[in-house]
């Protein structure tokens, strides 16, 4: 194989582990295949024009052109020219297909489906790399630039990830460019001519043994710069600012840890929610109307942010299904809670993009049109397919649920498993953290209060102050803060009140979405862009996830969280109004109401869009998890295959088969492959009784494994020269002698890679090539034997 294939067989190699690392970004993962056949097409484009040969700036722009070929053959076909050429519709599909996989990687959580944007962002994302990779590595002869595109390609898994992409696929990704560097290093060599000091191949003309066993300086040299790639690899991502979020998020423009610069981004409505509250304008993004009696408490919900790391708050990773006809009652909510159902109608914006819908919570009865789904743990509805907001005309059932002071004082404990999951903080939260949460709520008799005391202290009379210029800051720090500087906006009271309760073992996350908006003179409510809020929500068994409302200036506080009376009087019962709006269109009827008893207790009949709904949490198909796993054994045997090999060889070697002279010749071909494991190089052009000499004074063997040496040398001599060789017994025995002799005076390091990475197996290797030249050989011989031979002309 020349060095250029050699070359370019490391390139598409390296490009594809380290493409690995985005495997656990998306489920099912078998956008890899995908991506693994266009490198190879690449690949094979990129050799063929080289061998033409074509100048370099050509060679890259076939493979571009073939790049983008494919990419029209996958996943715009129908578009195409002749279902293959890209033309107008072709790139407008490509670029509709591009922005939803945007949309998509801002929609879900990890892993995300593998939706057709998603594929199309990944696909083009290795390709792009794997086209650097080759041009750099191959084209240009330049393989230690090609590590940043592929550290660039490990960089953007591990921060997209948070932390999915671990070790394995660091050591993957580091193993690739490794290969890829080493590579190069042989193909440079070998423009050098006949390197010296190296180990005799048996039977090889040219090839001179180094005497010392020690690696020459180009393998020096190249371990050196192995080294600090890979220390390189190890320090960059934790140098790039984009990749260590803060208590508020982790991307934007950050300072590093301690600053107090960077942008939120927990999760995407976060991420422009400081901006939106920015807005000079205060554009419109929804008008609804609807039946409640007081609509100070309609927030209206788009996601509920669920886990705390330390670096962000986000959504859980759960399962979406089909929007059932009648959701399920909501978690924890009791019958001796006061609840009024309510109807409202909306109208987004078609400025208005969003993929997740706004609702008031908990919703009972959905009806849109469109692709939507529906996430069970935080009653949320998520666009599939690239559906979004834009224009959408949708009616919403929904609880109005009141609760009383007493209610939520006297609620018992959560359930284990749900409070497990809710007050979970991460161990690097500083410890002010709690104890503030101590000192603010000393004195408080149940959670409730707890909670009350943490409201108010932020609300009221802790001396905070609203501003939406303050800068959420990164680093687990940000919360301290927060808390010593006393300044910011919904984001950081929503995400302190909901640790700090956490912290204190009260269930809390927090919800993002819109304030109730404002009242129209026509009885419409307008909801604008700067009514962009987050809220803290606790749970209270009995009346499930409650609202509480810690930013000063903003929304309004729940009735059940302000003083009360010496006689507790209850909160009147939310009744629809009969002239507060116009009539929703969508009104359910008396049928399809059943009341909330007899729904919990299975009474209300099946629900056929219940029944009919689908969950994606199927699990992984059998063939699938077959397939990973028989590559996951792959993968874990692939380190002990010199191993293996070894042992098998040397049992075959010290075998009792086969006459004595073969016996014996065996026996020392095992004892140099032994000392050239231990780092002493065979040398073939010497004689048994030098090599001998030779091996017990560069392993400094000692004096029972010197003298065993020496017998079989004797023996060796007496089998290729006597005209009667005597038969020579105890041969496995001495050549076991000589191993632990060169184990015991070798260091740990040279004995683990004499056991795991054997330098005898370079052996196999040039078995197996010159059993692929004499199979080439072969059948060049056949094919030309099977050719009719042209009888020449007779001219006379």
């Amino acid at each position: 194989m020349s060095g250029r294939a050699r070359l370019t067989l490391a390139a598409f190699g390296a490009t594809l582990l380290a493409s690995a690392a985005m495997l656990p970004l998306v489920k099912p993962a078998t956008w890899i295949f995908t991506a693994a056949i266009l490198l190879g097409l690449q690949s094979g484009v990129g050799t063929l024009t080289r061998r033409a040969p074509l100048a370099r700036p050509l060679t890259i722009a076939a493979q571009a052109l073939v790049t983008l070929l494919v990419l029209t053959v996958v996943f715009v076909r129908e578009q195409a020219v002749l279902g293959v050429l890209p033309g107008p519709e072709a790139f407008a599909s490509l670029g509709t297909l591009f922005q939803q996989g945007v949309d998509d990687v801002g929609t879900y959580a990890i892993p995300a489906p593998d939706t057709a944007g998603i594929r199309l962002l990944l696909v083009c994302g290795v390709a792009a790399v794997g086209l650097l990779v080759d041009a750099l590595a191959v084209t240009f002869r330049s393989a230690a630039p090609a590590g940043l595109p592929l550290l660039a390609l490990y960089s953007v898994a591990a921060g997209l990830s948070g932390g999915g992409a671990g070790g394995l696929y660091f050591l993957l990704a580091a193993a690739g460019y490794l290969l890829l560097l080493l590579a190069e290093g042989r193909d440079r060599l070998s423009a050098w001519g006949r390197v010296f000091g190296g180990a005799n191949r048996s039977g090889r003309p040219g090839s001179v043994a180094g005497g010392s066993g020690h690696a020459f300086a180009p393998v020096r040299t190249g371990r050196r710069i192995g080294a600090v790639a890979l220390g390189i690899a190890l320090v960059v991502p934790f140098a790039l600012p984009g990749l260590s979020g803060g208590i508020f998020g982790g991307t934007g423009k950050g300072e590093g840890s301690g600053g107090k610069g960077g942008t939120i981004s927990a999760v995407n409505p976060l991420v422009s929610l400081q901006n939106d509250l920015r807005q000079p304008d205060d554009r419109e993004v929804l008008r609804y109307r609807t039946n409640a009696r007081n609509t100070d408490g309609m927030y209206l919900r788009l996601v509920a942010l669920d886990q705390f790391d330390g670096t962000a708050w986000k959504s859980s990773v759960r399962p979406i299904q089909d929007v059932p006809g009648l959701l399920p009652w909501p978690d924890g909510l009791a019958q001796d809670v006061t609840t009024a159902e309510v109807t409202s109608n909306f109208v987004a914006s078609t400025a208005y993009e969003q993929k997740w819908l706004p609702m008031p919570y908990p919703a009972l009865r959905i009806s849109i049109a469109g692709s939507w789904r529906y996430e069970p743990a935080g009653r949320m509805l998520v666009g599939d397919n690239g559906q979004n907001t834009k224009g959408a005309r949708y009616s919403v059932t929904s609880l109005d649920i009141r609760p009383t002071a007493e209610q939520l004082a006297a609620a018992p404990a959560a359930p284990d498993k749900l409070r497990r999951e809710y007050t979970k903080v991460p161990a690097s939260l500083p410890a002010d953290v709690k104890s503030t949460a101590l000192s603010v709520t000393r004195g408080a008799r149940n959670d409730y209060e707890r909670a009350v005391k943490l409201q108010d202290w932020f609300a009221e009379n802790g001396g905070f102050r609203y501003d939406v210029e303050v800068d959420s800051g990164t680093g687990v720090q940000a919360i301290s803060r927060f808390l010593k500087d006393k300044e910011g906006f919904c984001v950081h009271f929503s995400f302190s009140m909901a640790a700090m309760a956490r912290s204190l073992g009260i269930p809390a996350r927090v919800a993002v979405g819109f304030m109730p908006g404002t009242p129209q003179p026509d009885g419409s409510l307008s909801v604008g862009i700067r009514d962009a809020h987050a809220w803290p929500e606790l749970y209270f068994e009995g009346a499930g996830w409650t609202r509480f409302e810690p930013t000063p200036s903003r929304g309004t506080v729940p009735e059940y969280t302000r003083e009360r009376s010496a006689g507790g009087a209850a909160t009147p019962t939310a009744q629809p109004s009969a002239g507060a709006s116009a009539q929703p269109s969508a009104v359910p009827s008396a049928s399809e109401s059943c009341p909330p008893q007899l729904r919990r207790l299975g009474e209300c009949g099946p629900d056929k869009a219940a029944a009919g709904a689908t969950s994606d949490d199927s699990g992984i198909p059998p063939l699938q998890l077959t397939l990973l796993s028989l590559a996951v054994l792959l993968l874990l045997a692939v380190p002990l295959l010199p191993l293996l090999w070894r042992t098998r060889l040397r049992a075959r070697r010290l075998g009792p088969a086969g006459d004595p002279v073969t016996r014996i010749l065996s026996v020392w071909a095992e004892i140099n492959d032994t000392a050239w494991d231990y780092g002493v190089a065979p040398d073939d052009s010497q004689t048994p009784r030098r090599a001998a000499a030779r091996l017990v004074r560069l392993g400094e063997l000692p004096a029972d494994a010197g003298d065993a040496v020496h017998r079989v040398a004797r023996a060796v001599e007496q089998a290729l020269y006597a005209p009667r060789p005597q038969p020579t017994t105890g041969l496995t025995e001495l050549a076991g002698v000589i191993r632990r002799g060169f184990h015991a005076s070798a260091s740990r390091r040279t004995r683990l890679r004499a056991l795991l990475l054997p330098r005898s197996g370079a052996r196999a290797v040039w078995t197996c090539r010159e059993r692929a030249q004499s199979l080439r050989d072969t059948c060049t011989s056949r094919a030309r034997a099977l050719l009719p031979t042209r009888t020449p002309r007779n001219t006379t």
